[in-house]
């Protein structure tokens, strides 16, 4: 049987995108997004927990998450997950977890001319595989 490997996130941007442009023309950008989960303790306290994803998309995701999205802004992300090393400068091994996003949704609106519109959906088009150009990354 095969595996399935699929993410749904709603959450918000914890920084700006970072936007990286390959030598080839293709664009990666990644963000962190927050995902915060609320309940009550035995006292009844409210307790929110939080949790960081980073998040990265590539070639067309990554064009409209460059123009469109900023800091605080509320998106719908599906995707999956991927688990990538690397040795640091004193060579210890490292590990990263990532989400690789093929489907966007930005639920807060954007800005443009002071007026907020309605969100808007991006999906990657099917023909076209949403992974980046690995044997290009430097890691």
């Amino acid at each position: 049987m095969a595996g399935v490997n699929k993410v749904i996130l709603v959450g918000n941007l914890g920084r700006d995108p970072e936007v990286f442009t390959f030598d080839n023309g293709v664009k990666k950008v990644s963000f962190s997004l927050a995902t915060t989960e609320s309940y009550k303790d035995k006292d009844g306290n409210r307790i929110d927990q939080t949790e960081w994803h980073n998040i990265v998309l590539w070639r067309g995701l990554a064009d409209v998450a460059e123009k469109y999205l900023s800091k605080g802004n509320q998106v719908y992300i599906e995707g999956k997950i991927k688990t990538r090393s690397w040795d640091d400068k004193d060579g210890i091994k490292r590990y990263t977890t990532e989400i690789f996003a093929d489907n966007m949704t930005m639920l807060s609106g954007r800005r443009e001319n002071n007026q907020t519109e309605t969100p808007a959906q991006v999906k990657e088009p099917d023909s076209e595989p949403i992974q980046g150009p690995e044997d290009d990354l430097p890691f």
